[in-house]
């Protein structure tokens, strides 16, 4: 994360606005995909997801929550609406409702996984929570989850669980990077 703030915010912004073509062209004739909106130095931004909508597809995003224990639960979705964010749990933003189950997940032909950097295994650094690796396993084995990172956040190995759910592909500025075993071609 300390090296993800100190690029300066005019090379985030290049690499963002790279990163918004190359997701423009990977949702391409799809109808539903799952993204998230970055937070803090994360890339991605809400204007890329606007576009994407207004290139006819259909976005979800996670509405995160924790049980009466405060342990994770499954991300459940809501459709994005340019315009119709709301403040959240944990610093968030998220859409306004309604709120579909964790099941609305099956419907994304592409998910986009934040992660803080990836191996060319496809294992994931997230941050920690684990909301993620409790709701990817929903998607078809066929679906893309990709990565969006800086360039230089694809790592040659990073410490993973046996819960841990890999990732297919990295986006970078600089392209899409098969991982692992990934499948779905763009």
């Amino acid at each position: 994360m300390q090296a993800r703030r100190a690029i300066s915010r005019d090379e985030r912004e290049k690499q963002n606005a790279a990163l918004a073509a190359h997701v423009l062209t990977a949702v391409s004739g799809l109808s539903v995909i799952a993204a998230y909106l970055p937070v803090g130095s994360e890339p991605g931004s809400v204007q890329m997801l606007d576009a994407v909508v207004h290139g006819g597809v259909r976005v979800l995003l996670p509405v995160a929550r924790t049980d009466q224990a405060g342990t994770p639960m499954a991300l459940t979705w809501a459709e994005y609406r340019p315009g119709e964010l709301l403040d959240a749990p944990f610093g968030l933003r998220e859409p306004a409702p309604p709120v579909f189950g964790a099941s609305a997940l099956a419907e994304a032909e592409l998910v986009l996984v934040p992660a803080l950097a990836v191996d060319r295994r496809g294992n994931r650094l997230g941050r920690g929570a684990g909301f993620y690796d409790r709701s990817l396993g929903i998607v078809a084995p066929t679906t893309a989850l990709i990565t969006p990172l800086y360039v230089g956040e694809i790592r040659d190995e990073i410490p993973a669980s046996p819960h841990d759910v890999p990732v297919t592909h990295a986006l970078t500025a600089d392209g899409l990077v098969t991982l692992g075993t990934g499948t779905w071609r763009a």
